[in-house]
């Protein structure tokens, strides 16, 4: 028992060292300058207007004064220790020369699946490795084992708006308390705050436990990708910003093109994702020649095709995704090289690590240097044997058919230069003595021809035989042919 007990709190530890911590970054709060329209904190003089039809959630944290204030049908000011309004006196404020109308901002517009709205961190109030490690665009929003922290000691409105209609996280914390369980968020969603906090069809569900493989876990929001593209790219659909790269690579879970180089790898049951990825930051890209190298990898569902076609079923590999910050015709070189590198150590130790096969794409260089990745490659490669197999598949079902005797088809004879190789007999009857050529003016005489019962034939007799031609010819000679 004791064994037990110990093996489950060193998981436990051990999925406490892995989990990815997403913090929601904007807030409702009085005192941020943003949240209103002037981009500053209503003085004194200002008169302060509240939408009437917008709910909101408003923490103040220190004491106003104010001449007016207008206040929504539905809300809630949340006041901090000390914190609370007062008539204005009239007395002089130095920041305050002229009274104006201060409106606080739709706090409506934060959505949850808006991935410029939150910060990875490897723990609470700590930053992730730097710049090297970035994530692909499904997965900058909370995943379905990520821990999610809203920051105390703020306010804040999200629309949570989903496809899949519940949002699975291990934990949530709000108001400077972590949930974790079942029960403890169903309590928190009942209190009087929670409905002002979020809106939308969305709600939450928390399992309290991280990712149980550790070849790692997909990220679970590819159902919401459009939402999250919407976000980014806004919702009229703007394009994605021009490539530095004539064929950018389409990373799966990722809005737009990359430029760079991208690598797919087949594992067994020994892989460890988090052991690879520690491998990868110490023994590459801690290299100074890949500086400005970063690195995106996660496991992700990879569509199947048949002949171009995409299938319904999908299966589980890991994707790396390589980019740097060089420009021209050296956009994506350095990224392109270190995926070379990985290659290369996947061929020698690929077994041991638990990875079966890998396989690289890249795409860089500049657009005008007439430089076309793999990818490109590829893709020609790919039409031409799908050509070819279509083409084989042609020649077969004929070559079935014509074994089956279906369908019949009209051969076309060509007729032959005089005097050239012999073919092989006509099967028309012997009876058949062709047909009348009006243009000769030459009858066919159905009678014995002279001669015919002394055994010799005549020369237009022997030319008929010889040729196989079935009408006389006046412009023929035999003798033009004897010479």
């Amino acid at each position: 028992m004791k064994s037990l007990f110990f093996l489950l709190l060193f998981l436990q530890l051990l999925a406490a060292a892995v989990a990815v911590y997403k913090q929601w970054l904007p807030n409702t709060n009085f005192e941020t300058a943003s949240n209103w329209d002037k981009d500053r904190v209503p003085c004194a003089s200002d008169v302060i207007h509240f939408e009437r039809d917008k709910v909101i959630s408003v923490l103040v944290k220190s004491g106003h004064s104010v001449t007016d204030m207008y206040l929504p049908l539905n809300g809630e000011l949340i006041l901090a220790s000390g914190a609370g309004f007062a008539a204005f006196d009239s007395s002089w404020d130095p920041g305050c020369d002229s009274g104006s109308a201060a409106r606080f901002r739709d706090a409506d517009r934060f959505a949850w699946f808006d991935p410029a709205l939150w910060q990875t961190t490897s723990s609470p109030g700590e930053l992730q490795q730097g710049a090297r490690i970035f994530a692909v665009d499904e997965e900058r929003v909370p995943c379905q084992y990520d821990d999610v922290i809203f920051q105390p000691e703020t306010s804040f409105r999200v629309n949570v708006d989903s496809s899949r209609g519940m949002i699975h996280l291990r934990s949530i914390s709000l108001m400077g308390q972590t949930l974790a369980s079942a029960a403890a968020l169903a309590e928190y969603l009942r209190g009087p705050s929670a409905p002002l906090q979020f809106h939308g069809n969305g709600t939450f569900q928390v399992s309290g436990a991280g990712c149980p493989d550790k070849s790692g876990c997909v990220c679970g929001n590819a159902q919401d990708r459009h939402r999250i593209c919407a976000a980014l790219l806004g919702a009229a659909g703007r394009p994605c910003p021009a490539p530095a790269c004539r064929s950018p690579l389409r990373a799966l879970g990722h809005c737009c093109g990359v430029c760079g180089a991208i690598v797919c790898l087949e594992f067994t049951p020994d892989f460890d994702l988090q052991k690879y990825q520690d491998r990868l930051v110490q023994a590459f890209l801690s290299l100074p020649k890949y500086a400005g190298v970063q690195m995106a990898i996660s496991k992700v569902h990879k569509p199947q095709t048949f002949l171009g076609i995409t299938l319904r079923s999908s299966t589980p590999v890991i994707q790396i995704v390589l980019i740097d910050d060089r420009n021209g015709s050296q956009t994506g070189t350095a990224a392109e090289q270190l995926a070379a590198d990985i290659m290369g150590d996947i061929a020698q130790h690929g077994e041991a690590l638990g990875i079966s096969r890998g396989k690289m794409e890249v795409a860089s260089g500049s657009i005008f240097s007439g430089q076309a990745g793999i990818s490109t490659s590829s893709k020609i490669l790919t039409g031409t044997v799908l050509g070819l197999l279509f083409s084989l598949l042609l020649l077969g079902a004929a070559l079935f058919l014509y074994r089956k005797g279906t369908p019949r088809l009209w051969a076309v004879r060509l007729p032959r230069p005089w005097g050239g190789a012999q073919g092989p007999a006509s099967p028309e009857p012997a009876t058949d003595k062709g047909f009348d050529n009006p243009m000769f003016d030459v009858p066919l005489d159905t009678a014995e021809p002279p001669g015919a019962g002394s055994g010799e034939d005549t020369p237009q007799q022997r030319a008929l035989k010889d040729n196989q031609v079935f009408y006389l010819n006046p412009l023929y000679d035999e003798r033009e042919t004897d010479a």
